[in-house]
């Protein structure tokens, strides 16, 4: 599989082609057209755990609405478009908004550290509705749609684990 890779963070933008072939229950990893040495395992949802010339990092990865990808290893972070280039370019004139009920789900491990919306609340796609803090960080999740708040399960200052329920959006 071949994947044109957009990144853009604060020290820039860059562009990159990363091919990936299956090798038994590996894959074999490119970078611009050079080899990478490189092991990539699942962690966690939404977690990937890459171990890259000797160098282990675990990178948590945040789909957005706009069909980008938030990236966060230590203290970088990165929005990423991954574009197959097989795929007509045009399907992406706009984000399409979830449909239906939908589960908001943490992450990552952390601890929920506030709550900007209540149970009942109208809100918009894209609008915060937890804040999470996981590894220092304070990650922001955001809903996947218009609609109102249905029920918060999570709480202030409570553990949570990656892919527990925190809250559900009609």
């Amino acid at each position: 599989m071949k994947f044109e890779v957009h990144l853009d963070s604060v020290t820039g933008k860059s562009k990159h082609i990363v091919e990936l072939e299956k090798d038994g229950s590996s894959y074999k990893v490119s970078l611009d057209g050079q080899p990478v040495p490189a092991d990539v395992i699942l962690a966690a949802p939404n977690a990937v755990s890459v171990i890259l010339n000797g160098t282990a990092f675990e990178i948590h990865v945040a789909p957005s609405l706009d069909g980008t990808y938030k990236l966060q290893t230590g203290p970088h972070e990165f929005q990423a478009d991954v574009r197959d280039p097989r795929a007509w370019r045009g399907r992406k004139a706009g984000a399409l908004e979830a449909e239906g009920r939908q589960q908001i789900v943490a992450p990552m491990p952390g601890k929920v550290i506030r709550l900007l919306v209540n149970a009942g609340d109208h809100v918009e796609a894209g609008q915060g509705l937890i804040v999470v803090e996981a590894m220092k960080m304070q990650n922001e999740i955001r809903s996947p749609k218009k609609g109102k708040v249905e029920r918060l399960q999570a709480k202030e200052g409570q553990a949570v684990n990656a892919g527990d329920i925190l809250a559900w959006v009609d």
